[in-house]
């Protein structure tokens, strides 16, 4: 029974495989291949197969290191529980017929190839040289991405090309989502996407091929800056805090200290609002060599640095030191300023220059991100606003509006209206009194990630509604009495 549905399970997936190539584009390049191979001797082949073996077992060496095993403690950490004490490249590797990621309830956790007997909802989110992600929905309903081997992609097509061997190929080109998925499971982090499964095609039967692989992720929004830069600035914010922290982590990781080399937002997604890594493509635990400090220059485009060469002939800090001038030019610079509540410019400030002239390390960076979300959430920031500026107002607790004259300000949760981020009441009036438009605001009772009140600001309104989570504050010149019944 268990033998028939995982054979079913991985008909499943190879379904899957072919489905998600016909969305990009047709396979007549490999329908034509025996033509385009038939005119290589069988000695040809052969020197071309020993050529691509070469190229495979320098990946395996690539990946050896991520396959130590280790497992979670109580805490949730990654532990590593035992070191090889001789690698077998064969036996060790064996990620064709299942290389087994973590043990215990990280390991009972994870989806296989079952969970894609049923993919349903297939959509094409992207495709690059190597990879294809896909959103579907498992069985279920469960949203989840896939990531696979992009069988039209420039990879695969200059491999077959140079070696004639498409199953060789896409067992090589499979190799970096083989690595990605080590990597994931190494680089276990609240803003680095979640790995929950994967499948791979079983070596030597089952009638799949070897090379096939399913990497199973959580699903997310990719990151849309244009999109962002509209959002509030408490929005804004979390993305920076969100990417600062995981610099943090990065920089000591359980691999060392990790350089992002493609930092780009579209290497980020959102889930439930917070930021994610999804692509570990391009990244690096080496330490650059050195002699002198001119050995240890960072290049950017209008920006260079020189690091200082450490006395154990590395540059110092290297990778962490490019991750955040990368997070200043490509996030800091667009999302931070902008809009940033008066009582903390000077905060913003400071860490736009620390950051865009690398004068304080990833350390001292999320220290006062971390400070600037403590006062932004107590409101420590809002000392100058004095209590009397409620006195305008007329309260009345319990109810909301109805029949109500909006108007608009930028940027707003609401693009129908006027919907901001309050510490208090009193912040609310002080946001009233600014606006010209505004006669009346609501304390809605909705918080947001800080948790902060979400306040609407109206010109007026027709009439109060009972609601027992809110409350309407009016301008005392522009008390509205509900009609008498």
């Amino acid at each position: 029974m268990g033998h028939s549905l995982r054979a079913a399970a991985l008909l499943a997936f190879v379904v899957l495989s072919v489905l998600v190539s016909l969305l990009i584009t047709s396979v007549k390049q490999f329908g034509s291949g025996s033509t385009r191979f038939s005119n290589a001797t069988d000695e040809e082949l052969a020197a071309l197969r020993r050529a691509l073996d070469l190229q495979l077992r320098e990946r395996r060496k690539e990946i050896l290191p991520l396959l130590l095993p280790y497992d979670e403690n109580k805490d949730g950490v990654l532990e590593e529980v035992h070191h090889f004490s001789e690698l077998d490249q064969n036996s060790v590797f064996g990620f064709q017929s299942e290389v087994t990621l973590g043990s215990g309830k990280a390991l009972r956790d994870r989806m296989g190839c079952e969970s894609l007997m049923d993919v349903r909802a297939v959509e094409v989110l992207g495709s690059g040289y190597t990879k294809l992600v896909v959103k579907a929905n498992l069985a279920g309903g469960q949203p989840v991405a896939l990531k696979l081997v992009n069988e039209q992609g420039i990879d695969m097509s200059k491999c077959v090309e140079d070696f004639k061997d498409p199953q060789g190929c896409r067992e090589l080109v499979s190799y970096k989502l083989q690595k990605e998925m080590l990597l994931l499971q190494r680089l276990r982090h609240p803003n680095v996407i979640k790995l929950k499964g994967h499948c791979s095609g079983v070596q030597g039967g089952g009638g799949v091929e070897k090379g096939r692989v399913t990497v199973i992720l959580e699903q997310g929004t990719p990151l849309q800056m244009i999109q962002l830069l509209q959002t509030p600035w408490e929005d804004r914010f979390r993305v920076c805090l969100d990417l600062v922290r995981l610099l943090h982590f990065l920089s000591q990781s359980p691999l060392g200290s990790v350089g992002l080399l493609d930092f780009q937002p579209r290497q980020f997604v959102t889930v439930s609002g917070q930021l994610k890594l999804t692509d570990l493509d391009d990244i690096s635990a080496e330490e650059t060599a050195c002699r002198t400090d001119a050995d240890c220059t960072l290049q950017f485009l209008h920006r260079n640095f020189t690091l200082p060469c450490s006395s154990r002939g590395v540059c110092e800090d290297l990778n962490e030191k490019r991750n955040i001038y990368n997070a200043y030019r490509f996030f800091f610079t667009y999302l931070l300023p902008h809009q940033a509540p008066p009582g903390l410019t000077h905060l913003v400030d400071h860490i736009m220059n620390t950051t865009g002239e690398l004068k304080a390390n990833i350390n001292q960076t999320l220290e006062a991100f971390e400070h600037i979300l403590l006062l932004y959430k107590s409101g420590l920031h809002l000392d100058n606003l004095h209590p009397s500026i409620l006195r305008d107002y007329t309260v009345m607790r319990d109810l909301s509006t109805s029949g109500n004259v909006e108007y608009r300000c930028w940027p707003s949760y609401s693009h129908q209206g006027c919907l901001l981020s309050v510490h208090s009441a009193r912040e609310a009036a002080y946001i009233c009194n600014s606006h010209s438009q505004c006669n009346s605001f609501t304390l809605t009772g909705q918080k947001t990630w800080t948790g902060r009140f979400l306040a609407s600001f109206r010109s007026s309104f027709g009439h109060l509604v009972p609601n027992g989570a809110s409350e309407v504050y009016v301008k005392r010149s522009k008390v509205h009495q509900p009609p008498s019944s």
